[in-house]
Order: structure tokens, then C-alpha cells, then sequence
């Protein structure tokens, strides 16, 4: 059941406008940064964030799309190989001695962000990687962090928190549910 409403689309667009304020800002500008968005929503992020820096910068910012499923630590031994293969995963350009973002639509328990960092070590050696989530909810597993943060959006571990984006969803809002 849903007990609120906690960003309406106005919110969320501003949110994501002064994110990208803040990459341009911490990096000196985007000449050497590159977006991954971590399937599913947080592509749909990386995207209005490559938009928005666009429009700030007037300079484009590669965008790429990044698939952890083979690299999450909640799968059986037997279902992983020993040589994993990020399927269904498009980075546009070679990631050696680049600032890769990593954006998500919410940041838990630092899990997603762990395995995604492990696939994007699998493709290539960035200088730095940074994370941007839309929200972050708290109640880390893992010391990870984000650079970047829309809203913090403290909850109970009993309460979800669902983004829903225009792109997927027809709705941008992001609510939490009992």
C-alpha cells in the first residue's frame, strides 16, 4: 500500500538538474566522465543526466548501459562461470583512465553498486569511479556511498521505496510503500 508520494516529477527533474550540476562541478567539467546506468531505471537516469549536462555544458557525455546480473552475490555458485560475461551490457567507449559514474535509480545496501563495480573492472581500468543515485535510502551492507545523492530518503527496512520513470512507467514519482 502506498503510504506517500516523496518526489512528483518536478521534484525529481530538479533533483537530477542539480546532479548534474554537482559532476561538472567535482570533475572540472565532463571531457573525461562517462555515464553507466545499472539496468533497469538507472539507464533511464544516466540518460536525463547525459541530457541535462548537455544543456549546462553544451558538451555530450558518452552514456553506456550496464547488466550485473552474472555478477550479483546472491546467485548460486553453480549458476555463475568461472569467467563472467556481462551480457546485455553496451559501453560506447573504452573505459581505461576514464571517470566512470555509475548511476542507479536507489541505492540500498551497496550490493547493486558492488557487483557493478566488479563488471565494470571486468571491461576496462577507469581512473576513478564515482556513484549517482536518485535516492538513497539507507541501511548500507557494504561501506559504499554516493557522490551524488537526488534526495535521502531515510525508511524502515519493512518499507519500499518504488521510482517509477516516465520512460518504463508512463509516471515519473517516487513513493514509499508499506
Amino acid at each position: 500500500m502506498e503510504k506517500a508520494v516523496v518526489l512528483d516529477q518536478q521534484a525529481i527533474r530538479r533533483a537530477l538538474t542539480r546532479i548534474a550540476h554537482e559532476i561538472i562541478e567535482r570533475n572540472k567539467g565532463v571531457e573525461n566522465c562517462v555515464l553507466i546506468g545499472i539496468k533497469t531505471r538507472g539507464i533511464y537516469v544516466a540518460q536525463r543526466l547525459a541530457e541535462r549536462i548537455f544543456q549546462i555544458e553544451g558538451q555530450r557525455v558518452p552514456v553506456g548501459e550496464l547488466d550485473i546480473t552474472l555478477y550479483r552475490d546472491d546467485l548460486t555458485v553453480k549458476t555463475k562461470s568461472h569467467d563472467p560475461e556481462v551480457k546485455g551490457s553496451e559501453i560506447p567507449v573504452d573505459l581505461n583512465g576514464k571517470t566512470v559514474i555509475l548511476v542507479d535509480d536507489v541505492l540500498y545496501t551497496g550490493r547493486t553498486v558492488r557487483a557493478a563495480m566488479d563488471a565494470i573492472m571486468d571491461i576496462g581500468r577507469p581512473s576513478h569511479i564515482q556513484m549517482a543515485a536518485l535516492v538513497d535510502r539507507g541501511h548500507r551492507e557494504l561501506p559504499i556511498r554516493a557522490d551524488y545523492i537526488g534526495k535521502n530518503i531515510p525508511s524502515a527496512k519493512t518499507e519500499r521505496i518504488v521510482v517509477t520513470l516516465e520512460e518504463v512507467d508512463e509516471i515519473d514519482r517516487i513513493s514509499i510503500y508499506e
